[in-house]
């Protein structure tokens, strides 16, 4: 039987020796080392990068939503807001989706929009109301 310290010893000549070339601790052949891709390397640096844009990105969606839908619920009876249309008026009734705005004073014009047409409130109802 042969001692199990004898197994695990490199070769008599250290491994410089000629039998010792090309093997490892275990005793299994080293062999060349396998290439490194840079290709993969440079994903690894791209990749984490590419996640946080997308993170980023829809975080700001959920927020600009919220603050949108924010604003469509705040509008109210004697706002004076903007459409996407240009269209500035004063809102005269609303519903859950249109909203009714008198565009000119004069001639009493009133027009009927969809809520989601509202870009911008552009003056707040005064507490006084009309």
């Amino acid at each position: 039987m042969i001692p199990t310290t004898m197994l695990s010893t490199p070769p008599i000549g250290g491994p410089d020796a000629p039998g010792a070339a090309n093997t490892t601790a275990t005793g299994t052949p080293a062999g060349p080392a396998a290439p490194v891709d840079p290709g993969f390397n440079i994903l690894l640096l791209i990749l984490p990068i590419l996640v946080l844009m997308v993170v980023f990105s829809a975080v700001a969606q959920r927020k600009e939503k919220k603050k949108r839908e924010a604003l469509l619920s705040a509008v109210k009876k004697h706002d004076r807001v903007l459409t996407s249309g240009g269209v500035i008026g004063s809102v005269v009734e609303t519903s859950s989706d249109t909203v009714v705005l008198k565009v000119d004073e004069n001639s009493n014009v009133r027009m009927t929009f969809s809520r989601s047409a509202i870009q911008q409130i552009l003056k707040e109802a005064s507490g006084s109301g009309e």
